[in-house]
């Protein structure tokens, strides 16, 4: 039983006559990330199926505006969910089809303003002190460094830099790189995960499994690297993988889902009934930060965010408005 590679693109033929197929290649052709691919083909597959599967180029503008409408009235989606769905269109029609739809009128979804859940220092203590093994120094790592939950698992050993006291994030949300902080607490958990990971590594080899899968075209232009300890995968998979795009036998990184099962159980176990994630250690990091008085700016920086706005929330968290101001009647 082999474990499947689901944040891998999937190998569509180059002369396919399909829609989706033909927007997937335009979509890689422009570089866009698997998780923008996976979004957009999604969105124009509701929009196909919503009006009858009726074909794209023989709707437009006016179709749209029904279907975005149907999304924030009759399904109550959020802003958000209704913002991802207008730009799969509107790069539909735009880019792909050349048939720009123009201005659009439809009915805005309410904008439902939702503080994020964050633990406090003990409940996050707690959450971590249960779990075992990797699953407890990828808790770590996502409260200690703001790793979201795939980055924690897409993580490789050549991007732990022990000497700069840091960690790099490779290809993460909008697909930029960033740089966060390595605590010292991590170092020699770390150090220890990688001996167990090179030590499986070996065995790989030996079994003539021992590759990782590249990202972009770098298996072409180092064909070697993918067999090199420094690309290993910190947290590899129980399972050797199938890699969906020509069906290679690899050992993969670990599956989001099982960290997240086991987060789910130790919430249940601490007894803590908040509407608790993986990603509310990374809300947890950033609310710390800001309480221990670093500036919202770094704070940005280190989270990824392209927007201060967007980690300006955590201002309200902490209830002290929007320039993390104090009240004097609290001090």
């Amino acid at each position: 039983m082999f474990q499947l590679m689901d944040d891998v693109p999937v190998q569509v033929p180059a002369n396919s006559t399909k829609l989706v197929d033909r927007l997937r290649l335009f979509m890689r052709g422009r570089h866009l990330a698997w998780s923008t691919e996976q979004a957009y083909v999604h969105w124009v597959t509701r929009f196909i199926r919503f009006h009858k599967k009726r074909h794209p180029e023989e709707m437009g503008a006016t179709e749209i505006e029904q279907f975005l409408t149907h999304l924030a009235v009759q399904e109550l989606a959020a802003p958000a969910t209704q913002g991802i769905a207008l730009n799969a269109l509107v790069f539909l029609y735009r880019e792909f089809l050349e048939q720009p739809p123009g201005k659009l009128h439809y009915e805005p979804a309410s904008i439902k303003r939702r503080l994020p859940v964050v633990f406090s220092h003990s409940e996050a203590t707690a959450v971590i002190e249960v779990l075992q093994g990797s699953y407890w120094l990828m808790a770590m790592l996502m409260y200690g460094c703001g790793l979201r939950v795939m980055e924690c698992v897409r993580l490789r050993i050549k991007d732990v830099d022990f000497g700069m006291h840091q960690i790099i994030v490779r290809d993460g949300k909008g697909g930029k790189d960033r740089r966060t902080i390595l605590p010292a607490k991590l170092v020699e958990p770390l150090h220890k995960q990688i001996e167990r990971v090179l030590h499986l590594h070996e065995q790989d080899l030996r079994d003539g499994v021992g590759e990782v899968w590249m990202p972009h075209a770098l298996s072409r232009k180092y064909p070697k690297a993918a067999s090199e300890p420094g690309w290993q995968y910190m947290f590899p998979a129980a399972k050797i993988s199938v890699d969906p795009r020509g069906g290679v036998l690899r050992r993969h990184h670990a599956h989001t889902r099982s960290i997240q099962k086991a987060v789910k159980k130790s919430l249940h176990d601490q007894g803590i009934t908040k509407q608790a994630s993986c990603h509310t250690f990374r809300h947890s990091f950033a609310t710390r930060l800001l309480e221990s008085g670093y500036d919202i700016r770094t704070i940005q920086e280190l989270l990824g965010h392209s927007d201060v706005a967007t980690t300006e929330i955590y201002t309200h968290v902490l209830n002290r408005g929007p320039g993390g101001v104090l009240s004097p009647l609290d001090r």
